[in-house]
């Protein structure tokens, strides 16, 4: 699997399945959020417990798909050798909508433990950049999700 991610990315003019390329997608958008978890390199409790939600809501998987690319991602993540790995392919296949959403899940996850680390911070910020998304939609979404943490029943 992580040799036909580097190919996809590598390579987007690839063949592949339309089953393949959103089993790409779904990865690439994974990792990203794996990225969060990790940048203070341990994953708390409560992002253990967010991280499948937010895959689950955010790119419409089932609970069981949801284990599997998790495991799938941490390997890619680990792996990676940066942000711009996942997020060309998301570029060239997600709209602007669902670029926000993805960068309100990254926000959910930093907040979960309670405590936004400067790590997870630049992330964020960096892959909101690479997505192209101008900073008023960056802090919206950061907004939403830091109500979401005060407010949990508000979800």
């Amino acid at each position: 699997m992580i040799a036909k991610l580097k190919q996809f990315f590598g390579n987007p003019q690839a063949v592949l399945s339309e089953e393949e390329r959103q089993e790409h997608l779904n990865l690439a958008a994974a990792s990203l959020l794996l990225e969060v978890v990790m940048a203070d390199e341990s994953m708390s409790e409560q992002e253990a417990k967010l991280l499948p939600d937010l895959l689950t809501t955010t790119l419409n998987l089932s609970t069981d798909d949801v284990q599997s690319l998790i495991s799938e991602a941490k390997r890619s993540q680990q792996k990676s050798t940066s942000l711009y790995e996942f997020t060309q392919a998301i570029n060239d296949n997600f709209d602007v909508s669902q670029k926000q959403q993805l960068i309100l899940a990254m926000w959910q996850l930093a907040y979960a433990d309670g405590h936004l680390c400067q790590y997870e911070d630049q992330i964020i910020r960096r892959t909101a950049e690479l997505f192209y998304l101008r900073h008023s939609e960056l802090i919206q979404m950061r907004n939403i999700a830091m109500e979401q943490q005060a407010n949990p029943s508000h979800d």
